[in-house]
């Protein structure tokens, strides 16, 4: 099967399933609970909100449970025992959410059972599917993922949320001031991962309104805490700058909104915090033994059979955690407590399932029947008028955005290098940045790891509000992440900019790529998020540091992220940087851009007549750069060596072996485009690049990897210039760098005749 018909049958597949979706059709009107609770102004809970937050917590629980079981019915489990964990805490954060200044995020987001059960319990979904659709639907998938109600920000892995929350939540406060506010539930596993961390002094030192909920039930993934990290996270999270708020319990609403008041309170002051479920222990003021456990949740007798099948005396003291996994899910919960204490009959419920159990049965237990109160005032509030929430998807990849006025790009072309000059890319960059955050102050927003004065956004700087521009010093890592979050604080065009050298986001930077793989629009298509992730200092173009970090593989890292992409730039000289940077803030969505350090020529037209680039100039993919008369073979240079190919042409016209030039600004082409384009050169492509493209025993990859396939399916012959092994490299200049490399106009001049 060639490329063409596979894609065009995956699209076919993609719209399918897309066709299938109740809720993934962009804009959502839904009619909930009229249960919404301004945090800001409302002191104390009423009674009925209280009641009313127990019933509909009951109904989420309810429906986790007949949804496992109907799992079970295919031999499927889950994340049961968490996500019963996450609804009472979630259901009261879902109704102080607003879905414009106050938000929230999920951390341990395969408890999402629990997050769909409570969305359901509100009415933004519809309760069978949750039962019917868990696990095997788009709509309602694995792990926490956007649909109305929900959240924007799709979990992954553990620790990702605790940085890009904190985005969000900085985020709102530039756009909205007093009031914004984000909520982030979290586990007690995730915490420690160095994001987590990072992200905790992140939010210290940019002061974000945000708090941070532990769910801490004393279980991971496959036995205790004690088992596997014995470590109390509050004096480590504390030492970050997070202000620690303890609690006895999540599962008490009133102690529970009492805590959310004094962290609203504090993130209004610029003062992060954790919400901490101490649990409740013995002490000079009670006896806490599985009795008090006992009476505390109403399930006396069947404790006391529990602990008597398993030789426990009842008077044995306990620890009881105040976020408890299994919650209301009686056995197993009982079988979490026993473990985190170390008592027999103990078993870790993450993987909780419905394997193997009546599902009527376990509805039946105590813990799942509300009250007669509580029943009256859902009832109450189901038949109440219904509030009305509007979702709206993210613009879609490619929408306007910050588009800068002709007057402007005609201003800054003035006071762009001529041709004649050699200068390094990052003066474009760095000039268009300027003029974009000149022109729209209020929509620019910059992240820095220190090295703003190196990768060129200190100008743009000058031009925005502190409350627009954040220094993270060499957190890279959650940097990325952190511009992730800025981008889901606002639906306006928006540029949101984080820079740092290539070689850190291939490394340590790459999760910030990685999350939009699982960060889906409201139209059901996961895509990158409105963020330009700026690669500084890209290829062997390092100035003399032999930096063993070097971003060779740079252009690999944005074409397998293509697909999540608007456009990736590769500009060739410092006027096509400002083309670039002027096109990726002019439009919405995902941006990547490769800026190389060191000095190139200005690039010009091949009658002299001026600059190649003018600042006016739309981007385009490829740009003819030299055109000889006869020319049967083509060059294809990907950015920096542009000028290498020029050399190259010049000096085969002159020997009688005419060949044209085209530099590749970025992706993706225009493929029947360049495939067209291709087609008129039968005797065939070579293509230069400043990047790894591997060699006969890994296979081609970058740039090379791409014309390789164009020119099979074209039937022409074709060659590639690039690093095939980085291994050993001299301490010296670009130029000679390049040379060892066999980054050469003689290497082309060859390829070209060996065609």
């Amino acid at each position: 099967m060639t490329l063409d018909p596979a894609w065009a049958a995956q699209q076919q597949r993609n719209q399918q399933l897309l066709d299938t979706s109740r809720y993934l059709k962009g804009d959502v009107e839904s009619k909930v609970v009229p249960l919404h609770i301004d945090i800001g102004r409302q002191a104390n809970l009423t009674r009925d909100q209280i009641l009313g937050l127990q019933a509909l917590e009951i109904d989420a629980a309810r429906t986790a449970i007949s949804s496992l079981a109907s799992l079970a019915t295919i031999g499927e489990l889950d994340h049961l025992g968490g996500g019963l964990d996450l609804t009472p805490a979630l259901t009261l954060t879902v109704a102080c959410t607003d879905y414009e200044k106050k938000e929230y995020a999920i951390e341990n987001g395969h408890c999402s059972i629990g997050y769909f059960g409570v969305l359901s319990a509100f009415g933004f979904i519809d309760k069978q599917d949750v039962i019917d659709k868990f696990r095997r639907d788009l709509d309602i998938a694995g792990h926490v993922s956007w649909i109305p109600g929900g959240t924007q920000l799709g979990s992954g892995r553990l620790g990702v949320m605790i940085p890009t929350a904190m985005g969000q939540a900085v985020g709102l406060r530039a756009k909205h001031g007093e009031g914004a506010w984000v909520v982030c539930h979290c586990g007690d596993a995730g915490w420690i991962s160095g994001q987590a961390l990072n992200g905790f002094n992140g939010a210290d030192l940019q002061k974000a309104p945000i708090t941070y909920i532990m769910h801490r039930n004393g279980i991971q993934l496959s036995g205790s805490n004690k088992e596997i990290m014995d470590k109390d996270p509050r004096p480590i999270i504390q030492a970050m700058g997070i202000e620690i708020i303890e609690i006895p319990s999540l599962h008490d609403v009133v102690g529970l909104y009492a805590a959310y008041r004094q962290a609203y309170t504090l993130a209004q002051k610029g003062r992060p915090s954790l919400i901490y479920p101490t649990g409740y222990r013995t002490d000079d003021q009670q006896v806490v033994d599985l009795k008090h456990f006992a009476e505390q949740y109403g399930i006396v007798k069947e404790t006391e059979a529990f602990a008597k099948a398993n030789n426990v005396a009842t008077s044995t003291k306990i620890w009881v955690p105040g976020a408890l996994m299994s919650y209301r899910d009686l056995y197993p919960m009982l079988e979490c407590v026993f473990l985190v204490n170390n008592l027999p009959g103990g078993k870790g419920h993450h993987d909780g399932s419905m394997k193997g159990r009546k599902e009527e049965e376990v509805l039946a237990n105590p813990m799942m029947q509300a009250t007669s109160e509580q029943q009256a005032a859902l009832s109450a509030l189901r038949q109440a008028k219904p509030r009305l929430v509007k979702t709206l998807a993210r613009p879609a990849s490619g929408s306007p955005n910050l588009v800068l006025s002709k007057d402007v790009c005609e201003e800054a072309d003035k006071k762009l290098p001529p041709i004649g000059k050699e200068t390094s890319p990052r003066g474009g960059s760095q000039a268009a940045y300027e003029a974009v955050a000149k022109s729209f102050p209020e929509r620019v927003f910059v992240i820095s790891c220190d090295l703003d004065a190196s990768t060129k956004l200190d100008k743009a700087r000058q031009h925005i509000k502190p409350d627009h521009q954040f220094e993270m010093s060499i957190e890279e890592q959650v940097s990325a992440m952190m511009a992730n979050g800025l981008a889901m604080s606002s639906r306006d065009p928006q540029l949101n900019v984080f820079s740092t050298f290539a070689a850190f986001f291939e490394g340590i930077a790459r999760e910030g790529f990685e999350m939009w793989r699982y960060q889906r629009n409201l139209n059901g298509v996961n895509e990158g998020l409105n963020v330009c992730m700026h690669l500084s200092h890209v290829g062997a173009c390092t100035g003399r540091d032999h930096f063993s970090g070097w971003g060779l593989d740079w252009i690999s890292l944005a074409l397998g992220y293509l697909p999540y992409l608007h456009r990736f730039y590769a500009p060739a000289d410092v006027r096509s940087a400002f083309v670039a940077v002027k096109d990726l803030a002019a439009h919405y969505g995902a941006h990547i851009i490769g800026i190389p350090r060191d000095n190139l020529p200005v690039l010009a037209k091949q009658d002299g007549s001026g600059p190649l680039y003018k600042a006016t100039d739309d981007w385009e993919p490829i740009t003819s750069f030299r055109r000889y008369e006869g020319a049967t073979k083509l060059i294809l240079a990907m950015g920096a060596p542009a000028f290498l190919a020029d050399q190259a042409a010049a000096r085969l016209a002159e020997a009688g072996t005419p060949v044209d030039v085209a530099i590749v600004n970025g992706m993706p082409l225009d493929l029947p485009a360049t495939l067209k384009l291709i087609k008129k050169y039968p005797g065939g492509v070579v293509s230069i690049e400043d990047g790894l493209i591997g060699g006969l025993s890994s296979g081609l990859r970058g740039f090379a990897a791409v014309v390789a396939g164009l020119a099979c399916k074209a039937a022409v012959p074709a060659d590639f210039i690039g690093i095939v092994d980085p291994r050993t490299a001299p301490s010296e200049g670009h130029m000679e760098t390049w040379e060892h490399f066999g980054i050469t106009a003689d290497a082309l001049v060859d390829a070209v005749k060996g065609l």
